[in-house]
Order: C-alpha cells, then sequence, then structure tokens
C-alpha cells in the first residue's frame, strides 16, 4: 500500500471519513492544496497531523469536500424544478425531499424559497446532509456574504422568482441573514454517500456536483441510496456532467428534463 492509499486508510480508521473510493486525480489535487494550506513537507508529516489533532483533521476535512456553491446555481435547473417538478408535487399531503452534498447551505435555500414561492413549504422536509460539520454549521446559520447577493439575486430571477430577492434576509454589516423561516422544516445532518444508508422514503433527491467527485464504483453505490430513498415516481436531480446512464440503475429512472439532468423514478421497477 502506497502513502497515498495508506493515508485513506488511516483517515477512514481514525474519524470515519471515507474517501478511498471518490476520484484518485481529484483527491491528488485536493491533498497537494492540503499540503501547502497544512505547511507539510510531504504525506507521512500530514498524515501525523491529522491523526493527532482533531483541529486539522476537520480543516483537511475542508478542503477535500470544497465547501461553497451559489443559490440558484445553474439556474436553468431551478427553473425546470419550478416549471416542472413542483406542480407534481403539489398532489401530495406531505413532502420530503432530500439535499445530499449541502455544503454550505446554498442550495438548501434556494430549494426553501422555491417551495414557499409554490406554497409547499410549510408541508414540507427538507433533509439537507453533508459530511463537512463545518459547513452543515455554516448552512444551519444561514449567514453568507453580502458581496454575493447580487450574484444570487442575479440567479434568483433567471430562475423565475417572483418576489424581491432581498426580502429573503436581512442585510447587517457585511453579512446577510435569510430568514428563520425557510429553514424551520430543514433536518441538517451528517450523512455519507460512501458509508450510510438510506434514511427516510422522499418525493425529491438534489445532488449536484458531489458524485462527479467519486470513483464510478461510488457513484453507483450513491445512485443505489437515492433510487431506494425515492418513492415511486419520485425525482432525481444531479449536476450538469453527471447521470443514471453508466450505473445499473440507468432502466429504473426516465429522463424527465434532460438538458437539466432531471430524472424521475420508474415506477415499474
Amino acid at each position: 500500500m502506497d502513502q497515498f492509499d495508506l493515508l485513506l486508510e488511516n483517515l477512514y480508521d481514525k474519524y470515519k471519513y471515507d474517501f478511498r473510493c471518490y476520484s484518485r486525480e481529484s483527491l491528488k489535487r485536493r491533498i497537494s492544496h492540503a499540503l501547502e494550506l497544512l505547511k507539510c513537507d510531504g504525506l507521512p508529516t500530514l498524515q501525523d497531523k491529522l491523526l493527532n489533532d482533531p483541529i486539522i483533521a476537520a480543516e483537511f476535512l475542508r478542503v477535500l469536500t470544497v465547501p461553497g456553491s451559489e443559490m440558484f446555481r445553474d439556474h436553468s435547473y431551478f427553473l425546470s424544478i419550478r416549471k416542472y417538478i413542483l406542480p407534481a408535487l403539489k398532489v401530495y399531503p406531505s413532502l420530503k425531499i432530500w439535499i445530499a452534498g449541502c455544503s454550505t447551505g446554498e442550495e438548501v435555500y434556494s430549494f426553501a424559497i422555491l417551495l414557499k414561492e409554490a406554497g409547499l413549504l410549510d408541508r414540507t422536509i427538507i433533509y439537507a446532509t453533508d459530511i463537512n460539520g463545518t459547513s452543515l454549521e455554516q448552512a444551519e446559520a444561514g449567514i453568507f456574504r453580502m458581496d454575493d447577493m447580487q450574484k444570487f439575486t442575479d440567479n434568483y430571477h433567471k430562475a423565475g422568482g417572483i418576489a424581491e430577492f432581498s426580502d429573503y434576509y436581512s442585510a447587517g454589516f457585511d453579512a446577510a441573514v435569510f430568514n428563520k423561516s425557510l429553514k424551520r422544516n430543514v433536518i441538517f445532518s451528517d450523512h455519507s454517500l460512501a458509508t450510510d444508508t438510506v434514511f427516510s422514503e422522499t418525493q425529491l433527491i438534489s445532488c449536484r456536483h458531489v458524485l462527479m467527485y467519486f470513483t464510478s464504483e461510488l457513484q453507483e453505490r450513491a445512485i443505489g441510496l437515492f433510487h431506494d430513498s425515492l418513492c415511486p415516481n419520485g425525482f432525481l436531480g444531479l449536476g450538469s456532467v453527471e447521470t443514471v446512464k453508466y450505473t445499473k440503475y440507468v432502466n429504473a429512472f426516465n429522463s424527465m428534463v434532460e438538458k437539466d439532468n432531471l430524472f424521475q423514478k420508474n415506477e415499474k421497477l
């Protein structure tokens, strides 16, 4: 076993962070960045620091999981959710939505706003999950940089927003604090697509820009979790370069909006 694989094995044994099935090339780039950031002269030094200092381990996890996104990122995706998915969800008396790999929460609040504008937020539970505890804390706080608000506002309107985006947050100093009502029914939770199992039946799952960092084996595991979690005719949204096509679940989903990688679970399978 080389030093790279040994580092990943020890990280899993010590903290249960499982990156052993992540794309090797992607991990190498991020670990190289971590070596510089944590001032380590090589993998043995990095491993020693990680295994003996939980604070450094948390910082290392932050580097590896690439936290951060944009609200209404890929606005066409959210426009399609608004147009095609939410009307179909209105038939359910209650809803459960899973946002997997939610990072620092930008997509969580984007969905909460969509649901509010569709009149569905009060009867929806949103499961917002990630393996990075620090990112989850930021997501739950709902505080974002004011410098990002113009970009988020532009994305919101391109995604079909029907209100003033500023109505959803309070501005103070250099931060925007999003309304607590948006996260009233949000459950923020640690969950790993590499090691954990399904925890609830859901009508919609959104997992974007996460699977692209996995090996094909781990991608298939994750798609399997999503399939098992979705109710019959439930919906799955993936990132722009992600798909179910090359997994054994290819026939278990029908394409809903191909350009936005939105799929519907095949009720017959």
